[in-house]
């Protein structure tokens, strides 16, 4: 079994925002995504997405999204981007979707000897830069969420050669790469990797991939990464 991870499709198959608008990286991007995708992923494999699937606003606006993600080769396990308008309530998404994508939201799943736990995150504060109150509420909720997410992973963690994966859709560190009190969290849990996505763009900052503390963190954007799957695993 191979894991791998993209994440930040931003999919709208109906045509209302394409996203070719954002530059010429996002041209035939879901093309190149799917010939890299099915050349690599084979029927056990599992790909990490760490949200912003789709800009539908509604679980039936994104279904052809969906059923995109699903004709895909392997098993998708899934968290919630800040822009996943159409994710609700997580039981009825456990129930509506294919069964070979599997939703996270604050809880943990395990597969062989891995264990992947996931939770949305919020931004995190920058050196010298306002934080405003609302930024603050968000961020201590999403720790508190994170760490359910990571209890729920140890309570699954029954050998010693288990990994635990974190999907987060929010980068868990400032651009300098503080520490923070996600980052706190994943080495109290013993955390072996963790994926983030949310940057985009040239002006965006690009480490694909980091290692901090004996955690390695991977970048999964698909612009990031050439639309093509990074493999953890």
């Amino acid at each position: 079994m191979k894991i791998f991870a993209i994440s930040d499709l931003h999919l709208c198959l109906s045509g209302a925002k394409p996203m070719d608008i954002f530059g010429e990286t996002w041209a035939n991007y879901l093309q190149i995504i799917k010939q890299d995708w099915n050349t690599k992923v084979g029927s056990g494999d599992y790909v990490l997405m760490a949200g912003d699937m789709s800009w539908a606003l509604k679980l039936e606006e994104a279904k052809e999204d969906l059923d995109y993600l699903s004709s895909l080769n392997g098993n998708k396990i899934i968290i919630r981007g800040n822009h996943d308008y159409w994710w609700k309530s997580i039981s009825n998404l456990r129930k509506q979707l294919p069964p070979n994508i599997y939703p996270l939201q604050n809880d943990a799943i395990k597969i062989d000897n891995y264990i992947i736990a996931g939770s949305r995150g919020w931004t995190v504060p920058e050196n010298n830069k306002p934080f405003g109150e609302e930024d603050k509420k968000l961020y201590a909720r999403e720790v508190i969420r994170m760490e359910l997410s990571l209890m729920s992973a140890c309570k699954l963690k029954t050998d010693e050669n288990d990994k635990i994966i974190v999907m987060i859709h929010f980068p868990p560190f400032n651009s300098v790469f503080d520490e923070s009190e996600f980052t706190k969290l994943f080495e109290k849990y013993g955390v072996d990797k963790v994926v983030y996505g949310h940057l985009h763009g040239k002006a965006g900052r690009t480490v694909l991939t980091k290692k901090i503390n004996n955690i390695e963190y991977f970048l999964t954007s698909c612009d990031k990464l050439n639309n093509k799957l990074i493999q953890l695993y």
